[in-house]
């Protein structure tokens, strides 16, 4: 017997056990299930996240895990693709699939046959996943060496891996899981059954599939349907600016680097950059918009964004003028509080929206305006220290969390107003089933940024990134689709060069810190990239370099 400290949910009391040695978690778990909100998909084994499968064969501190955790979550839709991968198999045979980016709170997906993919065959494909999981089929995970994967691999339908596997030297072995005998590499863990997948849904959209399934917020339903075009077609964008360069997946950047050709490459990414933020410039020109509204989620790269287009704005022979919304944040006395007693400023209730809305009609009519600059520490406005106007028929650029609802502008005129969204829209996977969330690199991007500039550690940077997560999904994320244009401000090469500044900041973070299990996740990807350890081709209004230093901008 061993004696464990049990958590069944990260914030509960801890309870004092004592177990059979050689336990496993999952029917650890079967004894408390009822009494828990949500299907618990994995655990934190002494902060290391595991699988439910694994045995407990010393004392240990176990977390259950449920989707609501961010670990959780990923497990969830791993497991739910490896599904999606198995139905295809047996409804269509061994033909290519490709699982490309977050869309429309799901996944998109493509089906590489000669034939049409149909609605018909959708339907089949998403019968053939409920009796796969009314089954109950286990999901068995084995260790394979290098070599060992090579030959299991070496298949047409398993190339992307293949070429992956070549050119990551450093790892020495990779996990591949079978299910009623379909087999496949996925870099991270899985649920340990087909039994645990309970909800999700397939949609024919477009020129592929769209897979669904719950978010964190609400495990147990499928979310609201909306058609996110504008991000689709952003997605499609970033897909023919990678085979521009020949690099769809992190194989083929790798090989990039190796053959020394990756100066070209960011070359080429910057002045892909460059392009779009000229033609996004000559859109506002041609169509006469006075107030440019900027937004998008945490470490997008807005400021460097805001700042280049105002410089192509003038290229067209206009004198843009650049504010923030941050200054317009109420007195703190009026701030809305948060139930734990903190001041909430990510709201748009912390803004003195009547204020804003003063300013702007009258700069756009010319008059001189006393713009409010907000003292932090006072936590008031200060005015008389930027009394200004602005010349006829000159733009205003707006950067804030709060530009594309509609809610910051309510009496500023339609026709005034041009509104860009921006965020790093990676189409850069591992391979054709093991993705790269957006999300993951806004978070290096800012661990990396908030350590060299805000004296932030990387623990805390990880700790606060479900709070920033939470009010982007409040703030930003629904009013994506009120954008008039749509900029993806990643960069194809950029993760090669953040991994230099992240490993070591995230190889400092000790067991013992509650960040560990993410941190140890973020490595385990980093790993597959080549690290380009020059990066003094990078140009110094790049928005990469917004996070690693050099910029002219910030």
């Amino acid at each position: 017997m061993i004696e464990i400290t049990l958590r069944t949910e990260p914030r509960a009391e801890p309870k004092k056990l004592t177990v059979k040695k050689g336990i496993t978690i999952e029917s650890l778990v079967k004894e408390y299930q009822r009494e828990l909100p949500y299907t618990i998909l994995a655990a934190k084994v002494n902060n290391r996240v595991t699988e439910l499968n694994r045995t407990l064969d010393s004392p240990s501190e176990v977390v259950f895990l449920d989707m609501r955790d961010p670990s959780g979550n990923q497990i969830y839709q791993r497991s739910v693709s490896f599904l999606y991968l198995k139905a295809v198999y047996d409804v269509l045979g061994n033909v290519n699939v490709d699982i490309e980016n977050s869309l429309n709170k799901g996944l998109f997906t493509e089906i590489k046959t000669k034939e049409p993919i149909t609605k018909a065959i959708v339907d089949r494909i998403e019968k053939r996943m409920h009796e796969l999981v009314e089954a109950d089929i286990p999901f068995e995970r084995k260790r394979l060496t290098r070599e060992e994967a090579f030959e299991v691999l070496c298949d047409k339908y398993y190339e992307e891996k293949m070429k992956m596997l070549e050119q990551a030297y450093q790892v020495e072995s990779v996990p591949v899981y079978s299910c009623d005998g379909f087999m496949n590499f996925f870099y991270g863990f899985m649920v340990p059954s087909t039994s645990y997948i309970k909800h999700f849904e397939l949609r024919k959209y477009r020129n592929g599939v769209l897979l669904r399934f719950p978010t964190q917020t609400e495990p147990d339903r499928i979310p609201e349907y909306r058609d996110d075009k504008k991000l689709y077609f952003a997605f499609g964008e970033a897909k023919k600016w990678g085979e521009l360069m020949g690099i769809s997946y992190v194989g083929e950047l790798n090989s990039k680097i190796e053959q020394g050709e990756y100066r070209k490459i960011i070359m080429i990414s910057e002045a892909l950059h460059e392009k779009k933020i000229a033609q996004i410039a000559d859109m506002i020109r041609k169509q006469k918009k006075r107030i440019v509204l900027i937004a998008g989620p945490s470490s997008s790269g807005k400021t460097s964004f805001a700042k280049r287009l105002i410089i192509q704005l003038m290229v067209n022979g206009q004198r843009p003028l650049y504010l923030g919304t941050d200054d317009y944040f109420l007195e703190r006395e009026q701030t809305p509080v948060l139930p734990s007693g903190e001041y909430n400023f990510e709201d748009i209730d912390a803004l003195d929206i009547e204020l804003f809305n003063d300013n702007m009609n009258d700069l756009l009519e010319g008059k001189e305006v006393d713009l409010p600059v907000f003292d932090f520490i006072e936590g008031r406005k200060r005015f008389g220290e930027r009394i200004t106007r602005v010349e006829k028929g000159q733009p205003i650029v707006i950067e804030g969390i709060h530009g594309l609802n509609e809610a910051l502008t309510p009496r500023i005129p339609a026709e005034a107003k041009f509104k860009i969204y921006i965020s790093p829209l990676t189409q850069l996977n591992i391979d054709n089933h093991n993705r790269i969330p957006t999300t993951d690199v806004r978070m290096l991007r800012r661990l990396v940024r908030d350590h060299k500039y805000r004296g932030s550690s990387a623990q805390y940077t990880i700790e606060q990134w479900p709070k920033v997560r939470a009010g982007e999904d409040r703030n930003i994320f629904p009013y994506n689709g009120e954008a008039d244009v749509l900029f993806n401000s990643a960069l194809i090469y950029e993760l090669s060069v953040i991994k230099k500044y992240a490993q070591p900041l995230l190889e400092a973070i000790g067991p013992e810190e509650e960040a560990y299990c993410e941190a140890v996740r973020m490595l385990r990807f980093l790993r597959f990239f080549k690290i380009i350890e020059d990066d003094s081709v990078i140009a110094n209004n790049s928005i990469l370099r917004e996070f690693i230093g050099g910029s002219i901008l910030v």
